[in-house]
């Protein structure tokens, strides 16, 4: 099945972060998705009240007029807790703003509006001085440390190329926890096409990104790995770590995990006596295809994340608790997964992932392959409030960090 979907992440920021260019102060109308996604229609059912979502980043900033009494730094255990709220390059604060921003004062809007994030640093990117690299959590630890919190969900919209094992040791742990672990694959596809940690490894959402049309970049990283598709491609986000303006060319596999989170959140608090299990099996269930039920494309996963069509039916079945719905997936990566799999001995030092320039516009949609092209074309049916139907070429959205270099 070769179903072109976007994918910008890898262990630097999965956002395509493009040269500043300033967005105007209308930033909410540039988050085409919310329509598209019958935002307003969902928040009358769910805004995700009572979910906490921990945001694996590179800090996030409490200040900003959308995150206001959004973000809970005193959750943050202090053995983690260094500089969590001082983003160093806004990446994070723009990650929080999709998932829970207010939009007070011309802001972001979050698609999970009244969900609560509880943030950690953990992208030590080379540019850090000595100190920050050296007290900056692992991302080891911080995902124990959120296993332990109250936070449902996980959101790591980054990726890296090197597989450690005391990773997978906090990510099996987190899943025991009950935690929803979402990440981007990464953005290199033209390159390497490498799916990146976390990304890869069990238990982990691996999400990829598409445009307004439903179009994939051609960077999007493709394989096994992907899981499910999110809106990602012509955001707008923070400049930099001034949090002066807002600049447009944003998004990526980091704004689509962010957005795959934020609907997970959706999800869970209409239904806060799920488990992590059934909110994803509602996604998976719901998810835009064309492809038949329980099968899986290299490039979309199970199909475009439509938290919606979860949320409009009070009688739907999320089936068994505590059965994995990626079990398969899971189970295939607990057999390939191992340290020669990684293609250098280079250190797994987060960073955000960014995507190739000029990501935005239809000539970033990935072209159909010539080895399979039966299922190019993704029936995506449009989230909206009038719930028209379209049919969408080569598309779909997957969860990665807005701003990773992978």
């Amino acid at each position: 099945m070769s179903i072109v979907c976007t994918a910008l992440g890898a262990f630097a920021i999965a956002s395509s972060w493009l040269a500043p260019s300033a967005v105007a102060a209308d930033v909410q109308s540039r988050q085409w998705y919310l329509d598209e996604m019958d935002a307003e229609g969902m928040w009358k059912t769910s805004t995700g009240k009572g979910v906490k979502v921990a945001v694996l980043d590179t800090g996030v900033n409490p200040d900003t007029s959308s995150l206001k009494g959004q973000v809970l730094e005193e959750e943050v255990p202090r053995s983690v807790s260094y500089n969590a709220t001082k983003d160093y390059d806004s990446h994070g604060t723009t990650m929080a703003e999709v998932i829970a921003g207010t939009g007070a004062g011309g802001g972001l809007q979050g698609l999970a509006p009244d969900a609560k994030i509880v943030p950690y640093r953990v992208l030590a990117k080379s540019e850090m001085n000595a100190t920050d690299r050296k007290k900056t959590p692992t991302v080891e630890d911080a995902i124990k440390a959120a296993a332990d919190s109250d936070a449902q969900i996980i959101s790591m919209s980054f990726t890296g190329i090197t597989f450690d094992s005391d990773d997978v040791e906090a990510i099996k742990y987190a899943q025991t926890k009950g935690k929803l672990m979402f990440a981007g694959t990464g953005n290199d596809a033209e390159s390497k096409n490498l799916i990146g940690y976390p990304a890869r490894y069990p238990y982990v959402v691996g999400v990829a990104a598409a445009d307004e049309t439903g179009k994939v970049a051609k960077y999007s990283e493709h394989g096994h790995g992907v899981d499910l598709a999110a809106p990602g491609l012509n955001l707008p986000q923070w400049c930099d770590a001034t949090f002066r303006s807002y600049c447009d060319g944003g998004g990526g596999t980091s704004a689509a995990t962010a957005i795959a989170s934020a609907s997970a959140a959706l999800i869970w608090s209409a239904h806060p006596d799920w488990t992590a299990n059934q909110v994803l099996r509602s996604l998976i269930d719901t998810a835009g295809r064309t492809w038949p039920e329980g099968e899986r494309s290299n490039y979309l996963g199970y199909g475009l994340a439509r938290p919606r069509k979860v949320l409009e039916n009070s009688s739907i079945d999320p089936g068994p608790a505590n059965k994995d719905p990626l079990s398969f997936e899971n189970g295939i990566s607990l057999k390939v997964m191992s340290p020669s799999e990684s293609p250098s001995p280079s250190p797994s030092t987060s960073a955000p992932s960014k995507a190739p320039k000029n990501p935005s516009g239809g000539g970033t949609s990935a072209a159909t392959t010539n080895s399979d092209t039966s299922d190019n074309t993704v029936l995506w049916v449009a989230l909206g409030a009038a719930g028209a139907l379209a049919v969408i070429g080569g598309g779909a959205f997957a969860v990665v960090r807005s701003r990773r270099g992978t």
